[in-house]
This record gives structure tokens, C-alpha cells and sequence, in this order.
């Protein structure tokens, strides 16, 4: 009788029967695209059976691969509750979370909103205006404002979000972003559409919205923000920066248990918080 098929290799396949493209796969793996290659070779002559359709479009799974595939994916989600139950014996499990300042904050100063001291998860964030690398587990979990793309990745539409200009009254110039800070698509409309006006800038949304309350410039901020700041709404909603928000997590990670918990409560509140 064959020896077991390692379990490596079913994770493997998965991988690249999910997106499609060894190339794909090698990102969301961290294996090289030629391992890839030579392990679905032997993997497909160790069963005897084709698995994938090699061509132009790239790694398309055959009938087998999709049986194949079905099984893989109750081995994973095997897998994490196996994690989730060692992870259990050494207390809650640290998930990490990234989002843009202002979402970051309010997590932040809301955490008592979707997280208590009974949870088997503990919330660690990580404030950044790039995406974090989900798939190499920079993060778990990342709060977005588009869909994910990588077919890796898993996403939940949560909410819209609406920009608008606050300031105080008779305030006549702009606060902008720095040179040495994330061009957001806020920054950018700025600079198109106010460039010429704009009297000073910051590397933090927070240090401009302290410059905003002196007088100095207006500000452009997001509208669960700007509503609650102190300062007047100076424009109606800039519909150019409407955005949606997505919650955002790896298609296998989101099935381990403490990062499911944190999904399904960040999604309560991240759906309450804000209009869908």
C-alpha cells in the first residue's frame, strides 16, 4: 500500500487549483513557481490522474481536480479546527488587524463595542496606509476600501464610506498630505482639484485635523470623523471619494477559529457603525 499523501502537497494543489497560475499560487505560498510545477507533476503521477489542463490561460482543473480540490478543502478546514484547538490550550489568540488611521482609531476607541475579556481572541493592530501582505500573515485581517482582488483572499462588504471638507469658518486655505506620506485617494483629490491652495501639509490625517481646529486651512476627512470633530462641514459629501469598505482576510486562515470570532465581530460592528 502507498504511503499517505503528504498533506503539503494537497495545500499545495489547492493553492493552484484556486487561482488559477502557479505564479499566483507561488505568491500566496511562499514556494517558488518550479517547486510548484515539479510537486503537481508528481502529485498527478503518484494518483494516476489528471488534475489540471496546462495551457494559455494557465492551470485549469480537470474533473479529477475538482473532486480532488473538494476533499483538500474539508482537510483544511480539518486543519484549523485541529489549530484552533491547540491554540486554545495556551489562552485567547492574538489576531493582528490593519486599517487606515481613522478606521484604526475607532477600532480602537470602540473595542468594547466587538471584543470582551470572555473572547478566545485578542485584538493587536497594526495601523497602515498600504496593504499589508494577508497572504504571507503580515496581518489576519485587513479593513479595506476596495474588494480583494487575489483569488486568496476572502472579503465582506461592510459599509460605504463618505468624504466631505471641515474647517472653521472663514478659514481660506488647504492642509494637505507630505511628500513622505500614503497619497490616499483624499490626498490625491486634493491635490488635483485644490493644489495651488493648499498653506501647509502633514504626514499624519491626525496632525492636520489639529491644524484644521486652529484656523490654519481646511481639512478633507472622512464623514464618521468629520461629523463628531468640532469643526463645521464646509462641502457636501465629495462623491469622487465615496468608497466602499471591505473586511478582508486569507481564504484558508478565516476557517482557524480565533480569527473567525474577530471576523464575525468586526463585521457586526463594522456593519452598525456606518450606512451599507
Amino acid at each position: 500500500m502507498q504511503d499517505p499523501i503528504p498533506w503539503n502537497d494537497l495545500a499545495l494543489f489547492a493553492a493552484v487549483a484556486r487561482t488559477g497560475s502557479l505564479a499566483r499560487a507561488a505568491t500566496a505560498t511562499g514556494t517558488s513557481t518550479a517547486t510548484l510545477s515539479r510537486r503537481m507533476t508528481a502529485l498527478e503521477t503518484r494518483l494516476g490522474r489528471r488534475l489540471f489542463f496546462h495551457g494559455a490561460q494557465g492551470y485549469a482543473v480537470t474533473e479529477d481536480g475538482r473532486a480532488l480540490l473538494a476533499r483538500a478543502e474539508r482537510m483544511e478546514a480539518a486543519a484549523a479546527e485541529v489549530a484552533q484547538w491547540q491554540q486554545e490550550g495556551f489562552g485567547p489568540q492574538r489576531v493582528r488587524i490593519s486599517a487606515g488611521t481613522w478606521t484604526a482609531q475607532a477600532l480602537a476607541s470602540d473595542v468594547g463595542r466587538y471584543w470582551g475579556d470572555g473572547a478566545h481572541w485578542i485584538p493587536e493592530f497594526v495601523h497602515c496606509d498600504r496593504d499589508m501582505d494577508i497572504a504571507r500573515r503580515e496581518v489576519d485581517i485587513g479593513i479595506r476600501n476596495r474588494r480583494p482582488e487575489q483569488p486568496w483572499l476572502a472579503g465582506r462588504r461592510t459599509a460605504r464610506v463618505h468624504y466631505a471638507a471641515y474647517g472653521q469658518d472663514g478659514a481660506e486655505g488647504w492642509i494637505g498630505s507630505s511628500y513622505d506620506s500614503a497619497q490616499t485617494p483624499s490626498a490625491r483629490w486634493l491635490i488635483e482639484h485644490h493644489g495651488t491652495e493648499i498653506v501647509t501639509a502633514a504626514n499624519d490625517p491626525r496632525w492636520a485635523l489639529a491644524l484644521a481646529r486652529t484656523g490654519m486651512g481646511r481639512v478633507v476627512l472622512p464623514m464618521f470623523v468629520g461629523e463628531s470633530c468640532g469643526l463645521p462641514r464646509q462641502s457636501d459629501p465629495i462623491e469622487e471619494l465615496t468608497h466602499e469598505e471591505w473586511l478582508v482576510s486569507h481564504h484558508e486562515a478565516r476557517h482557524e477559529g480565533a480569527i473567525r470570532a474577530a471576523l464575525e465581530a468586526l463585521a457586526a460592528y463594522l456593519t452598525d457603525r456606518l450606512p451599507p
